[in-house]
């Protein structure tokens, strides 16, 4: 069996290369730090390894042998490879980094948190820009390979690999036209549970907490009329501005649309499980930079921007 081949230790790569640029044993072991006599060992040790004088005392000084002429190339290099590998990992600086942030997160989200994180992300970091991404079933391997940075929603399937962290809670409302004939303050006394049975529904397939929506209906025996069914939030408050249909939705987007488009909010006449929209990434980049400083954006922003029920 061919015998293991033992490699030079870092310190003595130090010596050829300070030997080979004083010439100096003396003026090698003041730059290292160490004293002659071991320098002295170092040196030999370096010879019987390499089986070669390495460098011959001449008045001039020391004086490298054709061997050490060939290695010492390859030793600066491995000195500088090595250096390379200590060295911090370059910090991300926002002002002049130039980066593409993929982040997946739902429709809603383009409306509740997309405007407010690029305006943010403009005024301080000019030159990245971001994509935003469905969530679908290939979100967990598009974390893990980084063609995602970022996953912003409820997604409880996300376990093993993952780190979370919450940004807001969110409960339910409904959403109806301001001027609808009997929902509103005049009539706002009898918004119950069979009044809710009563009117007319959009319904919405958008996002993970729907799940919660139409669960809790079905345990507690709730049926709704509905009348026209969404894929997303994509004209829903056009929609409401002219029907006296009405839609039940998270917190968070149905206040923010109702703020756009003048729309009424009515609480929820029925019990319907809470969740937590959270930011979601791959433990690959848990220490990255540039991922930090996404999540640190996002955490400042949404954290205290959207309230818990």
């Amino acid at each position: 069996m061919e015998k293991d081949l033992d490699l030079l230790d870092i310190k003595l790569l130090r010596l050829l290369d300070q030997l080979y640029t004083t010439r100096s044993v003396t003026r090698s072991a003041e730059a290292l730090g160490q004293s002659q006599p071991t320098v002295s060992i170092w040196l030999a040790r370096l010879r019987k390894q390499l089986g070669d004088p390495l460098f011959v005392r001449t008045a001039g000084g020391m004086l490298p042998t054709p061997r050490t002429d060939t290695l010492i190339a390859t030793v600066r290099e491995v000195l500088g490879g090595l250096q390379r590998l200590a060295q911090p990992e370059a910090s991300f600086d926002p002002p002049t980094a130039e980066r593409r942030f993929r982040i997946c997160m739902t429709d809603a989200s383009h409306i509740t948190l997309l405007p407010r994180l690029l305006s943010h992300v403009r005024a301080v970091a000019p030159g990245v820009a971001l994509e935003a991404a469905r969530i679908d079933a290939g979100l967990a391997h598009a974390l893990q390979t980084g063609e995602a940075d970022l996953a912003v929603g409820f997604l409880p399937w996300l376990d093993a690999g993952f780190y979370q962290q919450t940004l807001y809670g969110q409960d339910w409302i409904c959403l109806a036209n301001a001027r609808h004939p009997r929902v509103g303050s005049e009539w706002g006394a009898d918004w119950d549970l069979a009044a809710y049975q009563a009117e007319a529904h959009i319904g919405i397939s958008s996002g993970t907490g729907y799940q919660l929506l139409d669960s809790a209906l079905a345990s507690q025996n709730i049926s709704r009329r509905v009348l026209l069914e969404l894929p997303g939030f994509l004209g829903l408050s056009a929609i409401l501005s002219t029907t006296d249909l009405i839609a039940t939705l998270p917190r968070h987007i149905g206040e923010t649309l109702a703020r756009a488009a003048g729309l009424q909010v009515l609480p929820c006449p029925m019990a319907i499980p809470g969740f937590t929209v959270k930011q979601h990434w791959h433990a690959r980049y848990h220490h990255d930079p540039a991922s930090r400083w996404l999540r640190g954006v996002c955490a400042e922003l949404f954290m205290k921007s959207a309230s818990s029920p």
